[in-house]
């Protein structure tokens, strides 16, 4: 008695653990959560903040350069007459009397420079830049709008073709049942000496053929349970299926064709209309840019201004030497224009111009197979359906079968073979009907990835 009620507590431990490993797992549940964790989904997210932030970057460009400089400095300021060039920007601005003799009198000194740039006209070249940088965030947000829709589209493929195993699985488990049973009579009536032994070796074959059905009906669904997980980002691989979509035939609506919104079709027109933006910008840069800019600058120095007739006069003292004494401004107005960037540009947009007639091209050939794909998709649908109106009698003729060759063996009148075959056609029966359900809904999955709207499949689980 102690014995047993370990036994049962055991099993319902058990269960629970079983039970709680499981996840009911609804369709809209799974592409809730496959657009939530799915990490390409997420990376396209980031490239859309980065392609928003690269608009605010090329509206900022607009604004002019200014610049604020401090420096403070300790050195010499011999002088020569004579021609020099700060080649790469490492000149010395060193500035003094051209004295007879090298000296190395040296003193504090200071520069204090305030500078101001603004391209105020570049013949469009700045909005230009704006333009191109909202294309590209147009195109970023068109692709993050067409993994979204694929991974929808592959998590409820993934969705079905578990449904479509678990349901076939099914079925094997009821073939081994069967199988099963029908070894149990065999066997009793072989002991009994009403049949051949060799009825009950062929029995015991035939539940053996039917346990490794199963065995692969099961690894088939293992494989199916971690492509779902996987596409959800789920940790679990034991699923709780919404089975009651599978149970009925959808409504079919009338073909609407290819959508020109197809989020793949969009994608591929944003590419289209960025590469066409960037030869505008590219062509701009031919033209000349027209610039204002303004310098104040401070200077101070420890050498007096009597250094000239008495090279005595200087002081090493740091705050006069750092002092602001002298200040000069310049405003000024600048014209710019490379002349020979004309030919060189020329070529860049030819090349532009190519790449987008290309993209152009690819449109084309994404729109065409969506066409053929939107076609394929009804000729899948009218004969799944017309498949799944064939299953029912060929469910019922097998079942009809099996029960008459089983009570006609049980009676003795029929031999084992007979049976054997109906066990066949009935398992065949039971799987066809499962796949004829299944291909109806991933024709239905078809026809609304080709016409870009999910919700033709979607409003049938309402």
């Amino acid at each position: 008695m102690q014995y047993c009620r370990y036994v049962v507590v055991c099993s319902m431990l058990l269960f629970c653990r079983v039970a709680a490993a499981q996840v009911n797992l609804s369709l809209r549940q799974a592409i809730d959560s496959g657009l939530t964790h799915y990490e390409s989904i997420r990376a396209k997210q980031q490239y859309v903040k980065v392609a928003e932030a690269q608009v605010l970057q090329a509206q900022k460009e607009m604004l002019p350069n200014l610049v604020v400089s401090a420096q403070q400095d300790y050195g010499t300021v011999n002088g020569q007459n004579g021609p020099a060039y700060g080649l790469g920007g490492f000149g010395v601005a060193s500035s003094g009397l051209p004295l007879a003799e090298q000296n190395w009198r040296a003193a504090f000194g200071a520069l204090y420079l305030t500078n101001i740039n603004w391209d105020v006209f570049t013949f469009g070249r700045n909005k230009q830049r704006i333009v191109v940088a909202g294309r590209q965030l147009q195109r970023d947000q068109a692709d993050l709008q067409q993994e979204l829709f694929q991974h929808q589209v592959r998590i409820v493929a993934a969705y079905l073709n578990l449904l479509a195993a678990q349901r076939l699985t099914r079925s094997q488990q009821f073939n081994v049942d069967r199988a099963d049973t029908f070894r149990l009579v065999v066997t009793r009536k072989a002991i009994n000496g009403l049949v051949a032994g060799v009825d009950s070796s062929l029995a015991n074959a035939e539940l053996s053929n039917a346990k490794t059905a199963l065995i692969l009906a099961r690894d088939i669904e293992q494989e199916r349970a971690n492509q779902l997980a996987f596409l959800v980002g789920a940790s679990t691989h034991d699923f709780i299926l919404d089975t009651a979509m599978i149970t009925r035939q959808p409504t079919i609506g009338p073909n609407t064709g290819t959508n020109s919104q197809h989020p793949a079709l969009v994608f591929y027109q944003q590419r289209i209309d960025l590469s066409q933006q960037q030869v505008k910008l590219i062509n701009a840069a031919k033209y000349p840019a027209l610039s204002v800019f303004g310098v104040m600058q401070t200077r101070g120095s420890g050498f007096s201004h009597l250094y000239a007739s008495d090279q005595t006069r200087f002081t090493h003292n740091y705050l006069d030497g750092i002092k602001p004494t002298r200040a000069n401004y310049l405003l000024g107005l600048g014209f710019f224009w490379n002349l020979t960037s004309i030919l060189r540009v020329n070529q860049q947009v030819h090349a532009q111009a190519a790449i987008a007639a290309a993209l152009q091209h690819e449109y084309q050939l994404a729109a065409d197979q969506l066409t053929a794909q939107q076609l394929l998709a009804e000729t899948k649908l009218n004969n799944a359906i017309a498949n799944f109106n064939e299953t029912p009698i060929q469910l019922k003729a097998a079942t009809d079968a099996y029960v008459q060759k089983s009570v006609l063996y049980k009676n003795g009148l029929t031999g084992i073979i007979d049976v054997t075959q109906t066990l066949y056609s009935l398992n065949r029966a039971e799987t066809n009907r499962d796949i004829a359900y299944n291909n109806i809904w991933q024709a239905l999955l078809l026809k609304a990835a080709a016409a870009g709207d999910l919700s033709i499949f979607l409003n049938q689980l309402q």
